[in-house]
């Protein structure tokens, strides 16, 4: 395998990556506008990171019944972090994200 082919899969698994990210960002916070009527006194950062994980999860589950894998423990643990983003990301929006790749890429400019 050349570096050629080491970076077009990177590519390819990046920009799945961003786009199973921004699915997940888009599914947990129009559930979070449903049920937060529902769950008045649950406070939404809570019902944010809640929901975000169990969608993440959900969507490992349906990925790997589709694809017809074994889903290993550590596809789980890599799921729980996934949905971490995920929630971090609806709360706070893609500024933070944003500002914090500009900021590595002047990093690399230094």
């Amino acid at each position: 395998m050349d570096i050629y082919e080491i970076i077009t899969a990177l590519i390819h698994y990046g920009s799945l990556l961003a786009l199973a990210m921004f699915l997940l960002v888009s599914a947990t916070q129009i559930i979070v506008e449903v049920f937060k009527g529902l769950f008045p006194k649950l406070p939404t950062a809570i019902l944010v990171f809640i929901v975000s994980i169990v969608i993440t999860l959900l969507a490992l589950f349906i990925a790997a019944a589709v694809l017809e894998i074994t889903v290993m423990w550590y596809y789980a643990v890599g799921a729980v972090v996934l949905g971490i983003f995920v929630a971090h990301a609806a709360m706070n929006g893609w500024d933070k994200y944003k500002e914090i790749f500009d900021r590595l890429k002047s990093f690399g400019n230094k």
